[in-house]
């Protein structure tokens, strides 16, 4: 994008108390009656709904489509399951297949929404992982699920195109690429040819190197800009924007300052025109701020995390604690309604 170009924030809000005049925020919980400007070399400016083009407007008020016939109405939450030796929270702990699909039908049972299923880790320095291995990995998973009945929303987490064929053939039924699409360049074929939908994330980098002092000239509207030029690139490939989820990232060639950065002013990226998932949870920042070493006890300060996205509107959170989130989810939409939400 030029210097000149503008981005619009929308200015969330939620609560019993909507003023005239205020509109739905991509069809969601939120609303909103004035934007945040932005710009490259300008300072920020708040204007009401009024002073914004049209086209923003609509493009942010629109309700987002369903996403695996999961309306994007309300908070989603997404379940990981990392079948993998070397995750950087939970290495190993779901490596045995019968493991992973114990660990699935316990978040099924706690009310999750999507399940994310993933045989390669993406933590910081992580190497990268054969297809064949893989996909070793993740299909007795997906299998092991549907034999067990479990008929929750199951996402591939993969770069590569034959271990999201191999996926989607045990009953995978959408996409979760942290490379944006771009690692494998027939990654988008099969999600389009299986009429699948896909999430796309930011990265800088690949993971192995990737937190190797990161730079930007502006991390909130580079990652925008890069999200933006995904989905372009994606529908031209024949991925329909309605099948298209945004991730910006957090923690993939990122520092602590630039993931804070991005917290701030998530519900920029409802700009997108699609449903958008934060994946922090118990990522180092948290623990850094929060002052634990251990992954395992950042589950505090992931839902803090989680809950400060839910007021942006963001859609879907990607979470290991998947019971804890999804009580923190309806308190506090109870608390923010000031009534029992069902």
């Amino acid at each position: 994008m030029s210097e000149d170009t503008s981005y619009f924030r929308p200015l969330a809000q939620v609560g019993p108390a909507r003023p005239k005049g205020a509109v739905r925020l991509a069809g969601g919980w939120a609303w909103f009656t004035h934007l945040e400007v932005l710009a490259r070399g300008r300072m920020p400016l708040v204007v009401p709904l009024t002073e914004a083009p049209d086209a923003v407007i609509t493009r942010l008020s629109q309700p987002r489509a369903a996403i695996g016939g999961l309306s994007m109405a309300q908070p989603r939450v997404m379940g990981i399951l990392n079948a993998t030796p070397d995750s950087f929270s939970d290495g190993g702990k779901h490596f045995a297949s019968t493991d992973a699909v114990a660990a699935g039908r316990a978040m099924r049972d706690a009310g999750v929404d999507l399940l994310d299923v993933g045989g390669e880790s993406t933590r910081p320095g992580a190497e990268t992982v054969r297809p064949e291995d893989e996909a070793q990995r993740v299909v007795p998973v997906i299998q092991g699920l549907r034999a067990a009945g479990v008929d929750t929303l199951v996402s591939i987490d993969t770069r590569k195109a034959s271990v999201a064929e191999a996926a989607i053939t045990a009953g995978a039924g959408l996409v979760n690429d942290v490379s944006g699409l771009t690692y494998d360049p027939d990654l988008a074929a099969v999600a389009q040819q299986h009429d699948l939908p896909v999430c796309v994330m930011h990265a800088q980098g690949d993971p192995a190197t990737m937190q190797q002092d990161p730079q930007y000239d502006d991390v909130l509207l580079d990652v925008y800009d890069y999200l933006a030029a995904r989905i372009t690139a994606l529908e031209a490939q024949g991925i329909d924007r309605s099948r298209i989820i945004a991730d910006p990232g957090i923690g993939f060639g990122k520092t602590l300052e630039h993931n804070l950065a991005l917290l701030a002013r998530l519900s920029l990226f409802h700009g997108l025109g699609v449903p958008v998932l934060l994946g922090a949870s118990r990522k180092r920042f948290i623990g850094t701020i929060g002052g634990t070493t251990a992954a395992t006890a950042r589950m505090p300060g992931s839902l803090g995390v989680g809950l400060a996205a839910i007021s942006h509107a963001v859609q879907i959170l990607r979470v290991h604690d998947v019971p804890e989130t999804i009580q923190a989810i309806a308190l506090w939409r109870s608390a923010m309604a000031g009534s029992h939400l069902l």
